[in-house]
């Protein structure tokens, strides 16, 4: 018997598929049977074709976390060593609050306009779909969104916001019923509400609520409730700071639609119609300081770049909010007394500022400063300047800016010498010029010459030859490996140049390399940020002090009695006690020949403060004495805030242990002999800087009339070959 031939609609249905069926439908007319063979045809392809759809884009869907739908990107919040808050950094404005948290109207009024069937879908409203399209093809024009609050949250939540393609809407519409089926509605509400943005910035509605009309979400009217909820569609568009009258429509838009969908009243919408909504002025942006420059940057060096990006963060400084305020006041103003003077010739800090109203401004060529301030014991740093006005140039001179350090590097050559080659305050050094071939690569005698003078008269008047033969105590790899065990890196100390300074660093390195003298020669890493926290509280970093011991504390305690000799009656720094600096104080200063520039560096028993004053240009020079003039004074100013504030002055350094009393002679630094006559005295050292070999003094006799002494003669003047060479080297 031959076989039958199988149709395409048998085969699809065979016979034991709904038994009877062809042979009932077989009865039926052909203008009615074809059709719904080819319906039950598609009906059976479209079922696979989801049933592809879902096994394919809900693995993809599963990639995604939905416990990120609570992780919101808000700044992150930077509080003083007071609690007080700083300023926020990185992230949105934002801020989270329960849905119980919100104005009821607002609630009504955001369904009414972005998803009236919201408790009745499951994510996805296939109603509002059709209607989308009906209206599409009504008017092409017309372009109706059936996206839901749910499909919303899912789009911004997961970032598929760039990309409009068919497979972007598939996965957005996986998300959705994946958070669907794991999150109730009011869940799903309270985290859409937290997260839309409502332009200028504001992200959620606390902060849409604060920003557009200065309270929080529960507080808001219906009018308001309605203006905002009028914003989500179009920020720009609807923003009551740009476009009010707009933002006027949108919110009656609104209100018509919450009439249409049954949750209001005709009555109670004309009534908010009535209303004229009062919206604040626009804010302006949160300005920057130099508190908040400093934290941002070592914040990218401690966390990722998306953990600082995402924000969030609670981030605890160091910084002492009035040592702050009086470090960029005293540095402005001084800087501003400067160029108030009579022939000054320079741009000025009032000059750029009117340069900058009519956007002429470059960049700034007026005179600059930076203040560092850090506690000796814990290496917190309490105040940090990088400029006088971070509007003009976000330069941060006090981390960023490497330059020659000049005499203010010269109590780390000291304290080298005193800690490996014996070298005692009172021991007599030469003044005289350095004879040719004395010290290969070092420069010659700088100005007038003084003949023999103590090592600490050296220190204070920052003698260049005292400082190169103090330097040859101990050699140049003494000195460089002392300044990097301090913290100077790339001191590059090939040369008997770095004696003399001629090392680039910045403010807050030698800072705190110079405050280890005023801490037992102890010292303390820098750290600006004490500890990270997230806002639920979990602790993310925490610095903590590390120290070591770079000096041993009877050389940290000599070199800072040279030091004291600067802030001292006669000292070049004696006025600081005019300007309320009280308790011992020690400090040095500095010039650098390349540019200029002043520095002044100084510490109590409890605080270290650097101030550097110059010109930001290539090739600026200033004046003698002009950057000197005000980087004392500055210093000053803000270490005489310090103990009011807890940061005691000190009556005394701290020990440097056991004393001894020995009689020393003065040139040769070792004990005296009756041959050393005048030249030994009685002297109190800490005990282990008492000399153990006593002074052989034939050894000794004649230094004082050698020519590279100066033959004790009285100060003169160095001669025109003198001068030339001088300037050749």
């Amino acid at each position: 018997m031959p076989s039958r031939s199988v149709s395409p609609s048998a085969a699809l249905c065979c016979a034991w598929f709904f038994p009877g069926w062809r042979r009932r439908v077989a009865a039926w007319p052909w203008l009615l049977r074809w059709p719904l063979r080819a319906g039950v045809a598609a009906g059976f392809v479209g079922l696979g074709v989801f049933l592809l759809w879902d096994l394919a884009y809900g693995a993809l869907a599963r990639q995604y976390d939905l416990e990120s739908l609570g992780r919101m990107p808000a700044r992150s919040e930077v509080y003083d060593a007071r609690g007080g808050l700083l300023g926020r950094l990185h992230g949105e404005d934002r801020r989270v609050v329960p849905l119980g948290e919100v104005a009821p109207d607002f609630i009504k009024a955001l369904l009414a306009r972005e998803d009236s069937r919201f408790y009745e879908h499951g994510g996805v409203d296939f109603v509002g779909v059709v209607r989308a399209l009906v209206r599409t093809l009504q008017d092409p024009k017309v372009r109706q969104g059936a996206s839901t609050i749910t499909m919303q949250l899912a789009r911004n939540s997961f970032d598929l916001t760039r990309e409009k393609s068919l497979h972007r809407k598939l996965l957005e519409i996986a998300i959705t019923r994946r958070i669907e089926s794991q999150r109730s509605k009011e869940q799903i509400l309270e985290l859409y509400v937290n997260r839309i943005f409502f332009g200028t910035g504001l992200c959620g509605v606390e902060r849409a609520a604060e920003g557009y009309f200065g309270k929080s979400a529960r507080a808001m009217t219906l009018d308001e409730a309605a203006m905002l909820a009028a914003i989500i569609r179009g920020p720009n568009a609807f923003s009551p700071f740009r476009h009010y009258e707009v933002a006027l429509s949108g919110r009656d838009m609104v209100l018509d639609r919450m009439v249409a969908t049954g949750v209001l009243s005709a009555g109670s919408a004309a009534a908010a119609k009535a209303v004229k909504t009062k919206v604040l002025a626009a804010p302006k942006a949160p300005p920057d300081s130099w508190a908040l420059d400093a934290v941002r940057r070592d914040l990218e060096k401690l966390l990722d770049r998306g953990e600082v990006e995402d924000g969030g963060l609670k981030i605890y400084t160091t910084l002492e909010p009035e040592l702050q305020r009086a470090a960029e006041e005293s540095l402005h103003r001084r800087l501003g007394a400067v160029e108030k003077g009579s022939g000054y010739g320079r741009q000025t800090w009032a000059l750029y500022e009117r340069m900058v109203q009519r956007g002429l401004a470059v960049e700034p060529e007026y005179l600059q400063g930076a203040v560092v301030l850090l506690e000796n014991h814990t290496g917190a740093i309490r105040a940090a300047v990088g400029g006088r006005d971070i509007r003009h140039s976000g330069y941060n001179r006090a981390v960023q800016s490497r330059r020659q350090a000049g005499s203010a590097f010269a109590p780390l050559v000291y304290a080298a010498a005193v800690e490996h080659g014996g070298l005692l305050p009172e021991q007599l050094i030469s003044d005289g010029a350095l004879l040719p071939g004395e010290v290969e690569g070092a420069a010659g005698a700088d100005g007038r010459l003084a003949g023999w003078q103590p090592a600490w008269w050296g220190l204070a008047k920052s003698r260049r030859a005292m400082a190169v033969r103090v330097g040859e105590r101990v050699g140049v790899a003494a000195v460089e490996q002392l300044a990097e065990q301090a913290g100077l890196s790339d001191v590059g100390g090939d040369s008997p140049e770095l004696y003399l300074g001629k090392v680039g660093t910045t403010l807050e390195s030698l800072t705190s390399a110079l405050s280890l003298l005023g801490n037992g020669g102890v010292r303390c890493r820098p750290f600006l940020i004490d500890r990270i926290e997230t806002g639920e509280g979990a602790l993310v970093y925490r610095s903590g002090v590390i120290s070591y011991e770079v000096l041993s504390p009877g050389s940290a305690w000599l070199t800072t009695r040279m030091m004291e000799k600067v802030l001292a009656p006669g000292g070049a720094a004696e006025g600081v006690r005019g300007l309320g600096v009280r308790g011992v104080v020690a400090g040095q200063a500095g010039t650098a020949e390349e540019d200029g520039g002043a520095w002044f560096i100084g510490y109590s028993p409890a605080l270290a403060c650097g101030v550097w004053v110059g010109l930001d240009e290539p090739g600026g020079k200033l004046q003698a004495g002009e950057g000197s003039r005000v980087a004392v004074p500055v210093w000053a100013e803000v270490m005489a805030r310090g103990p009011a504030l807890g940061y005691a002055a000190g009556g005394a350094w701290g020990s440097p242990g056991p004393m001894g009393r020995a009689r020393v002679c003065r040139i040769s630094g070792l004990l005296g002999s009756p041959g050393c006559g005048g030249e030994a005295g009685e002297v109190d050292l800490p005990a282990s800087h008492v000399p153990r070999e006593v002074c052989q003094h034939e050894a000794v006799r004649g230094v004082l009339r050698q020519p590279n002494g100066g033959g004790g003669a009285p100060m003169r003047k160095p001669g025109m070959v003198e001068r030339l060479r001088g300037l050749w080297r």
